[in-house]
C-alpha cells in the first residue's frame, strides 16, 4: 500500500477532512452497520509518508442476533467496497479469541528502507519508484563499513539517540533489534526501464521500535556507507544515549520506509473449540 494519507492512526479534529488509514477503515466498518461502537485497533502505527505492504488490526463486530456472523471472505470484500478508491485493501480476515490485541500480541514487526544509487534527481527514476525510496545522487555505498556498524544495533539497546525528539520521554528507550539485513534490491520496474538503477533494501526486524527510530538508524547507516560519519562517532551518537546527539541533515525521509510483516503467534489467533462452534459476535484482524 502506497500511503497517500496522513499515516495509519486517526487524525485529530483539527486537521479534518485529511484522514489517516484508520480513519478510512473505521468508516469502511460502520457501513457494514454494527450494532457496536467502531474502534479499531492498529498493530503498527506508521506515520505520514511511510508505506505498507502488510499491517493488521483488530475490532468488535456485533451483529443483530437474528443474523449469523459475517463470513471471513464476506468482510474482506465488503471492506473493499466500501473502501472505493482508498488506496488502502484488506487481504484477509480471521476471527481471534476475546483477548487479542493487535498491537500487544505482535511478536515482531519486520520493515523495509529502499535505497536508490546514482539519482540526481527524482525524474531519472521509474514512475514506479516515484515516493517509494530514497534517491541518492552517490553511485556507491560502503556497504561492508553499514554491514560493521550495523552489529552496533543488533541486540538489546538504549535507543534514545535514535528517537525523535519530539517522542515520549517517559517512553522505556530499550528496544530489542532481531535482525539487520543490507542487501541488493530491485526497481519494481527493473526488467522493463531503459537503465539499471543500483537499489539496496536495509531490513530491520524488531518486536517493537520507538518513533523514526528506524529511520534515524538508516540515516546514519547511509552517513557511515557515504564517509560522512565513521563507526566510533556512531558509538559515541549511540553511548549518549541523547535524541539531541543525533546529527542533524541525516534523517532517512519517510518515503522510503515499509512496514512489510507484522507476526504472531499461532496460538494467540487459534480459537478455543467451545468458542469457534458458537455463532457469536466476531472480533476481526483484518490486514490492510
Amino acid at each position: 500500500m502506497k500511503n497517500n494519507t496522513l499515516g495509519v492512526v486517526k487524525v485529530a479534529p483539527l486537521e479534518l477532512p485529511k484522514k489517516g488509514v484508520q480513519d478510512h477503515l473505521e468508516a469502511a466498518i460502520r457501513r457494514l452497520r454494527p450494532l457496536n461502537p467502531v474502534s479499531l485497533s492498529v498493530s503498527s502505527r506508521t506515520d505520514s509518508g511511510v508505506h505498507a505492504l502488510s499491517n493488521s488490526a483488530h475490532f468488535d463486530l456485533q451483529r443483530r442476533t437474528n443474523k449469523p456472523p459475517l463470513t471471513e471472505d464476506v468482510l474482506v470484500k465488503g471492506l473493499n467496497y466500501h473502501l472505493g478508491t482508498e488506496q488502502i485493501r484488506i487481504t484477509s480476515a480471521h476471527r481471534v479469541p476475546d483477548d487479542f490485541h493487535a498491537r500487544f500480541c505482535a511478536l515482531s514487526r519486520t520493515y523495509v528502507y529502499r535505497i536508490a544509487l546514482g539519482v540526481t534527481h527524482s525524474s531519472q527514476l521509474p514512475l514506479t519508484e516515484h515516493g517509494v525510496c530514497w534517491n541518492l545522487h552517490c553511485k556507491e555505498l560502503d556497504v561492508g563499513a553499514m554491514l560493521e556498524a550495523a552489529s552496533l544495533f543488533v541486540g538489546t539497546h538504549d535507543f534514545s539517540s535514535f528517537r525523535a525528539i519530539s517522542s515520549d520521554a517517559f517512553k522505556n528507550p530499550v528496544r530489542t533489534l532481531d535482525m539487520l539485513n543490507i542487501q541488493p534490491g530491485s526497481s519494481f520496474a527493473h526488467s522493463h526501464f531503459h537503465r539499471e538503477i543500483p537499489l539496496w533494501e536495509l531490513t530491520f526486524k524488531g518486536r517493537s521500535f520507538l518513533y523514526k527510530q528506524v529511520r534515524r538508524m538508516t540515516g546514519a547507516l547511509v552517513a557511515v556507507g557515504q564517509g560522512r560519519l565513521s563507526i566510533p562517532q556512531l558509538k559515541e551518537i549511540m553511548e549518549a544515549r541523547d535524541s539531541m546527539a543525533y546529527p542533524q541533515g541525516i534523517l532517512a525521509p519517510a518515503r522510503g520506509l515499509f512496514l512489510i510483516r507484522v507476526d504472531y503467534r499461532e496460538s494467540d489467533l487459534q480459537l478455543s473449540k467451545q468458542t469457534s462452534e458458537q455463532q457469536l459476535p466476531s472480533r476481526g484482524n483484518s490486514e490492510d
